[in-house]
């Protein structure tokens, strides 16, 4: 599947959940299939994004909280899977966008592209709940599986590189002070 179909097809799914989108493609994507003030795009954070996400779920344990995050930046920041499997957040929902690249960058291969295998570090690090899917079928399974059982869960989203459609606002004094108000209001 393409990168902007698995994101469109979480966003549908999403209704008040705070979503901590990793910067990028990523970001462009989400931003395209519908922009809200519960997204926090985390410009200039690669590596950031769970560890983020892990933050706002310890702090908020009665929301979900969602991290889409790519392969690239994950792989910076790995010891964060582990706290997170030691930890065990019920509520905090990562979905990898896999595509073996840095698509950002100029397309350089990550090791997910050869070996790694994400879902079998997740698995472990103690994250009990960690599926690879390849559609959008078993993406929305999967997705819609999460909300009925505890986490932390952790779907690798295989997905092929798409053009991004679209960049939010580059302003990170707005994207917080929007993220900031929307997640105290609701």
């Amino acid at each position: 599947m393409k990168r902007i179909d698995a994101i469109r097809c979480i966003s549908k799914l999403l209704t008040d959940e705070p979503v901590v989108v990793s910067l990028g493609h990523p970001a462009y994507d989400l931003y395209a299939a519908g922009d809200r003030p519960l997204n926090f795009y985390t410009w200039g954070s690669m590596g950031l994004t769970t560890s983020i996400a892990l933050g706002l779920a310890l702090a908020c344990p009665d929301r979900r909280i969602v991290a889409l995050d790519g392969d690239g930046s994950l792989l910076m920041n790995l010891g964060s899977l582990a706290t997170i499997g030691a930890g065990a957040p019920p509520n905090l929902l990562i979905v990898v966008l896999d595509n073996g690249v840095h698509g950002t960058t100029g397309g350089q291969h990550t090791a997910t592209a050869g070996k790694a295998d994400l879902e079998g570090v997740a698995r472990a690090v103690g994250i009990a709940q960690a599926r690879t899917v390849r559609d959008e079928a078993a993406l929305e399974a999967v997705l819609r599986e999460s909300r009925g059982s505890a986490g932390p869960w952790m779907v690798v989203a295989k997905v092929r590189e798409s053009s991004p459609a679209a960049k939010p606002p580059l302003d990170c004094v707005f994207i917080k002070h929007r993220f900031m108000a929307a997640l105290c209001n609701l």
